[in-house]
């Protein structure tokens, strides 16, 4: 693996995450309890064996940089690894990155320096678990100039993916990025073979097709929109199947781009599922992270005698439900539920206080907010909305450190 260079993009602003990306990165965002987005990837690169990565930032980056350095600076240098965040350096004129293209030929120097022959193009915004070394060989033995991996999704979703069509030999032959009529596969006129965001390039394929794409004024700078289309009929460009063949992970074939206020709620909540779809307790597998040093949670009874409760949930260290009951949740450190409060379907991020008697329903609740005693969230859609965000779904998102009257 000495001879591949990871690239992470992870610059990304998140707006439809708003206002849980109002002071942080996409990948930042605290997921599942204990995780931030960007770990799940990260791990996959750890346990795929790729420990030469470059981090692209951009975007209120400060949260994200914080959690690489507490969390990740675990690769040793002394044997050629490292994690290493890289801001835009305006490298190539007096512009920020322009999309996922551009924030890669801003940085082709890195490239230069790496001596690196192949190079894994991976997001830092999506949750699922991926072995890529599988994917790297099968892109050696095709002699590929570039392999995408891919996955099977409903037509009707495919308008969000790139979509392509591939040949016997999965060589790619067609690709659109967000068609408004998805090509179905020629097997299953349900279903549409949808990119992941996931690329091999050999590196100076990659190099050349980004200096092409630099010199075209038309171009958006971006892999789906520009990038592949053109590489197609010039350069052996390869699919590669996900959980096909699936490595040392075992097969759970989960994957969500949760871009979404409702996409975040929804991969949080299948964690709670009798038999979650993406598996977190493969023991050679563990999806590393920060992790302070805190007191393991506990439920304890409160002065008027109510027995703090939890069912179906997911409680981080540090949480005290005291007297209070939480119900098919997700709660993060530090947190504290008091008497007689009651949480149910909703998503606690880090030291949130919930006060005595509030009621929480389908809501998430961002870091550092003490909930006044008596208050309703999720309740009441009509009240909720003067305050707060509410998405399509109907879940109520409470900013951080907001302020009740």
């Amino acid at each position: 693996m000495q001879e591949t260079l990871t690239l992470v993009l992870a610059g990304g602003m998140g707006s439809r995450l708003s206002p849980l990306t109002d002071n942080r990165a996409k990948p930042a965002v605290p997921f599942g309890g204990k995780y931030r987005i960007i770990d799940f990837t990260l791990t996959n690169c750890l346990h795929s064996g790729l420990r030469r990565i470059l981090v692209l930032t951009q975007y209120k980056s400060h949260s994200l940089q914080k959690h690489l350095r507490d969390g990740w600076s675990i690769f040793n240098p002394e044997l050629g690894e490292y994690i290493t965040v890289v801001p835009p350096q305006m490298r190539n004129g007096e512009k920020w990155y322009s999309g996922t293209a551009d924030a890669i030929y801003q940085n082709l120097w890195l490239l230069s320096r790496s001596e690196a022959k192949y190079v894994v193009v991976l997001s830092g915004d999506h949750i699922y678990r991926m072995d890529y070394a599988p994917m790297l060989q099968y892109h050696k033995e095709n002699d590929a100039d570039l392999t995408v991996a891919c996955m099977e999704v409903p037509v009707e979703e495919a308008t969000s993916f790139g979509v392509m069509a591939v040949d016997e030999h999965n060589k790619i032959i067609e690709f659109e990025e967000k068609p408004t009529e998805p090509a179905a596969l020629p097997y299953d006129s349900k279903k549409s073979l949808a990119s992941m965001g996931i690329y091999i390039f050999t590196t100076d394929a990659l190099i050349d097709a980004l200096e092409k794409d630099a010199q075209d004024p038309t171009s958006s700078n971006d892999f789906g929109k520009d990038i592949i289309p053109k590489l197609i009929d010039k350069k052996k460009v390869y699919s590669h199947k996900f959980g096909e063949s699936s490595g040392r992970v075992s097969k759970d074939a989960y994957w969500r781009d949760v871009g979404t206020i409702d996409s975040l709620y929804q991969a949080n909540m299948n964690l709670l599922e009798p038999v979650p779809p993406i598996d977190l307790y493969q023991k050679n597998w563990a999806i590393r992270t920060y992790e302070p040093q805190l007191p393991p949670a506990r439920t304890t009874s409160s002065a008027t005698g109510n027995e703090g409760v939890f069912i179906n949930s997911l409680i981080s260290s540090g949480v005290i439900i005291s007297g209070g009951t939480v119900r098919n949740s997700v709660i993060s450190s530090n947190v504290r539920v008091n008497d007689g409060a009651t949480v149910t379907g909703s998503i606690l991020f880090d030291s949130v206080e919930v006060g005595e008697n509030c009621q929480l329903k389908n809501c998430i609740i961002d870091k550092h907010v003490k909930i006044p005693s008596g208050t309703k969230i999720g309740i009441d859609a009509v009240e909720d909305s003067k305050h707060f965000k509410i998405s399509e779904s109907g879940i109520v998102v409470v900013p951080e450190s907001y302020k009740f009257k």
